[in-house]
């Protein structure tokens, strides 16, 4: 595009000047030079990407970095508590808890995105005599092919 110069308004000699108009860069076919896309910026002017997660797996515990363990912002929430009463009650028929021990609650936990997101939850049971029994929990869930599987369940004080 191009635009008059203030040396024109100014009554100077006209001169043009040429303003670039920035467009976005698209995947596709190599641009010819007749095409107004620019090219990809090389990896070294590139900006830094970020490397916080997104909402794209499940929308919950924004801020943790991609791959590693982050604290579960709202472990009240019914998803969160879900995984924990299914994961004793998983760990029952695994054989890998009493049939005795009854949820309570989920009272932490982390999660970890990976190819779907894995959950290290601390979760309450009360055993036979109601005492406080906690066990960490560890679940993988996918949640777009409705895959979840407990990937182990120990007492607090084994855990560690």
């Amino acid at each position: 595009m191009l635009q008059e110069s203030e040396s024109e308004i100014s009554g100077d000699p006209p001169r043009k000047e040429a303003i670039s108009a920035v467009k976005p860069w698209r995947r596709g076919p190599a641009p010819s030079s007749s095409s107004s896309f620019r090219s990809p910026p090389s990896p070294s002017r590139s900006p830094a990407l970020p490397t916080r997660r997104g909402s794209a797996a499940r929308g919950r515990g924004r801020g943790h970095l991609v791959g590693g363990w982050g604290p579960i912002p709202d472990v009240a929430d019914a998803h969160i508590q879900e995984l924990g009463g299914w994961a004793l009650g998983q760990a029952k028929q695994d054989r890998l808890a009493s049939d005795g021990l009854r949820f309570r609650r989920v009272v932490r936990g982390e999660q970890q995105v990976v190819s779907g997101m894995n959950y290290r939850l601390v979760v309450d049971a009360a055993d036979l005599k109601g005492q406080s029994a906690p066990y960490v929990a560890v679940v993988y869930e996918q949640s777009w092919t409705n895959t979840r599987k407990l990937t182990s369940f120990k007492p607090v004080s084994a855990a560690h």
